[in-house]
């Protein structure tokens, strides 16, 4: 069986690791896999079964995306990212993949080329026999000075990367809306489709999840993906929540993110005390499995909880993180909104009153069905087994 090392580092949220896993599961039964994951652990978080999963010392950024820090290790930022450095090469020496698969490099996470740039080094010494693969999402991020960092990335894809894999759908997000020189790139580049979660077959449920579930009153789902970013959003949700209940019963579940302060759970649970009807959880592994059953959504505007609204056709309002300059969430949101598949949060509308009169109006409509190409667990999969095919022998 062929191998594939894959790495992803998630700084702020856990929506890179989310997707990289989903494309790793839809991998298991054609590769060997070791996933390397460089950022924090999330407690519940499902590993498919038969990957190794290497946790590097984890790292990530600060709320205003200027510093890397390390994560619950004494050691300097210094040490641990020589010992991250080190221990990549040791992984990929040990394991000799046939395929190194690279989540969002050298398009963004250039802070970790500290590591990255050591082990391509490593793979060319190696007379390249290891194919290396950029795992992409649909929309890059935009840098104050364009020009000279897609030149960086020109120059790097070019040298080092043997595939570029852009997971979303060309017909609605063209790559270069957001990047104007893919037709620079030497190497082979893919759309697959969007990523999307497939439905666990027996779904692992505790009481609360099953409490939930089975109840008959509208649920409204609120979530924010990590929990980082977006409080004002479950803010306003439990301020509106109260003239809600006067037009239409209800059921409000939130979940806040494994990376919500501690000290807000304890003050949204404190508030929310004498609210029977809302229920507050940090994290589930069965997001989808409530989308399936919601009546609304309501969350941030992250890449994957997008794509469990467009597979389950769940009425969604969606709220577009902007930090840092960042427009993936708006551009992408904007866009499916037109269309008449969610409707977009802006900021004026958190005003509890706005806000519970554009919930009522959402529990109204129907939203369009989608009509984009959700096929990219398998074309990622039909492309990597490309790669590395041996070529039949002439007779």
């Amino acid at each position: 069986m062929k191998k594939l090392m894959f790495y992803c580092q998630h700084i702020l949220g856990i929506g890179h690791l989310v997707r990289s896993m989903e494309i790793v599961r839809g991998l298991v039964t054609d590769f060997e896999i070791c996933f390397v994951n460089g950022g924090k652990t999330i407690a519940g978080f499902e590993i498919p079964a038969g990957v190794e999963v290497v946790n590097l010392p984890a790292i990530e950024t600060d709320s205003e995306f200027q510093n890397l820090a390390v994560v619950d290790d004494n050691r300097s930022l210094e040490e641990v990212q020589e010992f991250r450095k080190d221990r990549l090469l040791e992984i990929f020496n040990s394991f000799q993949p046939d395929i190194l698969m690279i989540e969002l490099f050298p398009f963004g996470r250039r802070r970790f080329s500290f590591e990255l740039m050591p082990l391509l080094e490593q793979v060319k010494a190696k007379g390249r026999v290891t194919k290396v693969v950029c795992s992409l999402r649909d929309i890059v991020v935009t840098k104050q000075d364009q020009e000279r960092h897609e030149e960086k990335i020109c120059k790097l894809m070019n040298q080092y990367f043997d595939l570029l894999l852009i997971h979303g759908d060309r017909q609605f997000q063209p790559l270069e809306e957001s990047f104007s020189r893919i037709s620079d790139l030497n190497c082979k580049v893919h759309y697959t489709g969007y990523v999307v979660q497939s439905s666990p077959v027996n779904p692992v449920l505790n009481d609360e999840d099953k409490a939930v579930l089975k109840s008959r009153k509208p649920i409204i789902l609120a979530s924010i993906g990590g929990g980082r970013f977006g409080h004002e959003l479950l803010e306003s949700l439990v301020e509106a929540a109260p003239i809600i209940e006067w037009i239409v019963e209800h059921q409000i579940q939130i979940f806040t993110g494994p990376f919500f302060p501690d000290e807000k759970f304890a003050q949204m649970q404190a508030s929310t005390a004498n609210q029977p009807n809302i229920n507050i959880q940090r994290y589930t592994p069965n997001l989808l499995a409530y989308m399936e059953k919601a009546d609304l959504s309501i969350s941030m505007g992250g890449y994957n909880t997008t794509m469990n609204i467009l597979t389950t056709g769940v009425r969604s309002m969606m709220l577009p993180f902007v930090g840092n300059g960042d427009l993936e969430q708006t551009i992408r949101s904007q866009k499916l909104e037109k269309l008449g598949i969610l409707n977009v949060i802006r900021p004026a509308d958190l005003e509890p009153r706005n806000f519970a009169k554009k919930i009522v109006q959402c529990l109204m409509e129907t939203p369009n069905p989608v009509r984009l190409d959700l096929q990219g667990v398998d074309k990622t999969a039909a492309f990597l087994n490309g790669l590395v095919k041996v070529p039949a022998v002439a007779a």
